[in-house]
């Protein structure tokens, strides 16, 4: 599950926050008084909880912890590390959000989307080995959703004596994975889910949905458009090559990991189009240029700023080593075939062993997704799942289906893996929206009366809810 340069921590990590924009919002509820024990006094009160900076915003206290984790959670004596926390504390009266983008974390303040409707409190928390929340010496073993759920099991169960209210998971892309896995192992701690734009390659072997999606998804002129720019890069490997040469000497990359330039110049161009759709819109083809007439510099430019040049050297994959070990050993990923390029490419599409260091052992587990996938079909009580219609991770999606309770599976038309609530058409936007209320116990009795007249109880600020506009070497998911 490989993805060039594109927009991932901080579409992730603010997923959904462009949905207050739009929304004629209620009053925000004002943050509590201070009164007895200061709130940060009974945080670093926890065992284990530590202060890293405490970051002020109008409102609101926001600040960025550490707190000690066992490296084995089934033998928690055996090491431990520090892991990062942020927390936006609005109220302890009001209920908690706990996010996670299955990544590092924001340190700056923001707030999801489900966030923002029930005008809460959000527990952000960083994925264990992404740096430097990352045990020394790292045990690659350690590394699973199990022990990453337990991670979350551990944090929730520390502040809820806090923050006693009801509690929502929400995360997107691999962070909306995470949240699924919590909710696998810890079915009772949460009190709702809201997973965006959650992949669920659950068959790893079986990637058929991900051909078919690319061969049919937005148009016929925007897909062979992107095509040909992808083919011709290809064809003209030698000059574009020559760029890239000095592009990495310019810059001090090098190709270790993936094992050559050459390699790794495929796999940027191989996530041309499954990138597009990832993060643009069809009007976005219009900026494509005309692949035949362009010259090396504009094909050049085209895969650079939707797939990245510099997403597979040793500097770019160095920070995602968590994520591709991973998809390495239980998330699986996508090998789509994209039959236009057959006699150019040399190596298809690579797996994610050859963006791992190869003194890291890694062994696929194929029997992890099932699991989480029978359970969430059968087992989903209170869960959301929010996908985008033009979002190639959108091609194998969680069901809910017989046996499970109040969750629903939405799809925002033409959306891409920005999909959120707010995206979704005016009956499911008001569904989705009543059910993240009522299941953090703050839905007004107009609300519990008529769905329809759900919205944000919060409302939009342009900086806590702001996308941020900057350019992160991004994965699959």
């Amino acid at each position: 599950m490989r993805k060039a340069l594109r927009w991932l921590l901080s579409l992730v990590v603010l997923i959904g926050t462009m949905s207050a924009a739009g929304a004629t919002a209620g009053a925000a509820t004002a943050a509590e008084p201070t009164a007895g024990t200061d709130i940060k006094d009974r945080i670093l009160a926890i065992p284990g909880m530590s202060l890293i900076e405490e970051k002020p915003y109008p409102g609101y206290r926001y600040f960025v912890l550490n707190y000690t984790q066992p490296v084995d959670h089934r033998q928690p004596g055996k090491g431990s590390f520090k892991q990062r926390i942020t927390l936006l504390h609005k109220d302890t009266n009001r209920p908690t959000v706990f996010f996670t983008s299955g990544y590092n974390v924001s340190t700056t303040p923001r707030r999801s989307e489900p966030t923002a409707i029930i005008d809460g409190n959000q527990v952000s928390l960083e994925y264990r080995f992404f740096t430097p929340s990352r045990p020394d010496p790292a045990n690659w073993s350690k590394l699973d959703i199990w022990q990453a759920a337990s991670d979350q099991h551990r944090v929730f169960t520390a502040l809820k004596k806090i923050y006693a209210k009801k509690w929502l998971a929400t995360g997107g892309s691999k962070g909306g994975m995470t949240a699924t896995y919590f909710e696998r192992f810890y079915p009772r701690d949460m009190d709702g889910v809201v997973a965006y734009v959650a992949p669920n390659d659950v068959r790893n072997n079986e990637d058929s949905a991900y051909d078919k999606f690319l061969a049919n998804v937005g148009t016929k002129e925007c897909r062979d458009k992107l095509n040909a720019v992808q083919a011709e890069a290809l064809v003209r490997r030698e000059p574009l090559e020559a760029l890239y040469t000095k592009y990495a000497a310019d810059n001090g990359y090098t190709f270790t990991t993936v094992g050559s330039l050459d390699k790794a110049y495929e796999a940027v161009v191989l996530d041309y189009t499954w990138a597009f759709w990832q993060y643009s819109l069809v009007a976005d083809c219009a900026s494509i240029p005309v692949a035949k007439t362009a010259t090396d510099q504009q094909i050049w430019d085209t895969v650079d700023a939707i797939s990245g040049f510099s997403f597979y050297t040793d500097q770019g994959l160095g920070q995602y080593t968590p994520y591709y070990y991973q998809a390495g050993t239980e998330l699986g990923s996508p090998d789509i075939k994209q039959p236009h390029l057959n006699g150019l490419s040399k190596y298809g599409y690579q797996p994610p062993r050859n963006f791992v260091p190869r003194d890291i052992p890694m062994r696929f587990k194929p029997w992890v997704m099932n699991d989480v996938d029978s359970w969430v079909r059968h087992n989903a009580n209170q869960m959301m799942f929010v996908y985008g219609q033009n979002d190639p991770w959108g091609a194998e999606q969680f069901r809910v289906g017989k046996g499970t309770r109040d969750s629903y599976v939405y799809v925002a038309p033409g959306a891409n893996h920005g999909a959120n609530v707010a995206g979704l058409v005016a009956d499911q936007k008001a569904a989705a929206t009543a059910s993240i209320l009522k299941w953090a116990g703050v839905a007004p009795a107009a609300v519990q009366q008529d769905e329809a007249k759900a919205k944000p109880l919060s409302r939009f600020d342009a900086k806590l809810d702001q996308r941020d506009i900057e350019r992160e070497p991004a994965l699959r998911p």
